[in-house]
């Protein structure tokens, strides 16, 4: 544990400049940081002596990065990194978009509903941001059935926005 400790000291302001690489601001740097060391302590029974300790500390804190990332996607976080937070702040104004209207989501709404169960599952799963390794764990499906679904399931949603599109005109 001692010499864990100290290969940490020796490559901490490398791993220090790599978190501040990756989040951008020296906050999350730190947060990132700090993570990364504890984890490399809780786990240093799983560091093999005379391996490469900082890529295998690089590759902890990549790996926690990426995980932290893809929770900050899926609750639909926004990052915001301008002074004052400027983009969070300014949203009391908003300009509408045809696109977007409340009658062309609730058909959307009604569409993806109509599709079968098999298909309707890993789609929204996929649209709440959900990775398709992540969709076939959950689901108990292998990976290449998932890409098909929804696939598939895109596919019957374009031919039904399609259809309901040349209805309207």
């Amino acid at each position: 544990m001692i010499a864990i400790y100290e290969q940490l000291e020796g490559i901490s302001d490398s791993l220090r400049a790599f978190a501040l690489k990756l989040t951008g601001n020296v906050a999350d740097a730190d947060d990132l940081y700090q993570d990364t060391a504890l984890r490399i302590m809780s786990n240093a029974d799983k560091y093999q002596e005379g391996t490469n300790f900082k890529a295998w500390a690089v590759t902890i804190m990549r790996n926690i990065f990426i995980n932290n990332y893809r929770k900050k996607v899926r609750r639909g976080t926004i990052l915001d990194q301008t002074p004052n937070n400027y983009y969070i702040n300014s949203g009391d104004v908003s300009v509408s978009n045809d696109g977007e209207t409340n009658a062309a989501y609730k058909e959307l709404l009604k569409m993806v509903s109509s599709l079968p169960d098999e298909f309707k599952r890993p789609f929204w799963m996929a649209f709440k941001g959900y990775k398709y390794d992540e969709i076939a764990e959950e689901l108990d499906a292998p990976l290449g059935t998932i890409k098909s679904r929804i696939f598939f399931a895109r596919r019957k949603l374009r031919k039904m926005y399609e259809t309901a599109s040349q209805e309207r005109a």
